[in-house]
């Protein structure tokens, strides 16, 4: 009767009764009650015992000698802060580089130098083949010519269209045998799949009955999704280095560009 009528309680002015709420709170965490919850153990990132001495190591140098070990872990965690950070970021500057455009209708190709190569390697290749063709029939109007007179010259050039003709005619006879080998081979046939109920190891087959075959069965019975992986390479780092404030101008993004 005193706390309805207690007019300094908010609680029931607003016609809340905080013995019903602590009921329903209680039977609803009741799961809870009685566990006791404990803070995991704080494992360091590095090894504590090689960081301890490197510290030590560099402290005496400026006249420190001893170092606690709260250091230590704090060292630690912000090394794996920093790690995790510039992985990070590169794992995206990695992924912009792998992303394609070309089927991205807000996009139009300008220029595909890709293009360009493939069209100067096949004029060399003709260029090449055009002056093949003009050096060949010099040789054999050499190999055909009955001078009398002995020219030291022309000498050279008909024993170079001879090894040319010889050269060729290996070539085509390499060519024929691997045409005569390829059809006394016949046609490749497609491997066959493994058997539904059969595991393979190491070339032998192992028949799989009952649960083992529930387990183990098809293929498409379990199917694992395939992870994607992204690759990083130098080339991303340095341009990471090259965007943080405090590595654009380090020996570590020089020693980079030098490899």
């Amino acid at each position: 009767y005193r706390d309805d009528d207690d007019i300094n309680d908010v609680a029931s002015m607003a016609g809340v009764n905080l013995n019903e709420e602590s009921a329903r709170i209680m039977a609803t965490n009741s799961d809870l009650v009685g566990t006791q919850i404990q803070s995991c153990k704080d494992e360091p990132f590095l090894a504590a015992i090689p960081l301890h001495k490197r510290i030590l190591e560099m402290a005496k140098k400026l006249g420190i000698t001893d170092v606690p070990a709260e250091v230590v872990t704090f060292i630690s965690h912000a090394t794996q802060n920093r790690l995790r950070t510039v992985i990070e970021k590169v794992t995206v500057i990695t992924q912009h580089r792998m992303e394609s455009y070309k089927d991205d209708e807000w996009y139009e190709q300008a220029t595909d130098v890709r293009s360009q190569l493939k069209f100067f390697e096949q004029l060399e290749r003709l260029e090449k083949q055009r002056k093949d063709e003009q050096e060949r029939e010099i040789l054999l109007k050499a190999a055909k010519s009955r001078s009398r007179q002995e020219d030291p010259e022309q000498a050279r050039l008909k024993q170079k269209a001879k090894e040319m003709q010889q050269q060729e005619l290996a070539q085509m006879r390499q060519r024929d045998a691997n045409l005569t080998a390829l059809a006394a081979i016949g046609p490749r046939k497609k491997r066959k799949l493994d058997s539904p109920g059969l595991l393979t190891i190491g070339g032998e087959g192992l028949g799989m009955s009952g649960g083992s075959q529930a387990g183990l069965g098809t293929p498409s019975s379990r199917q694992y999704a395939r992870q994607k992986i992204t690759r990083v390479n130098l080339r991303d780092f340095i341009f990471y280095m090259e965007q943080e404030r405090e590595m654009s101008h380090s020996l570590l993004l020089y020693r980079a560009l030098l490899k």
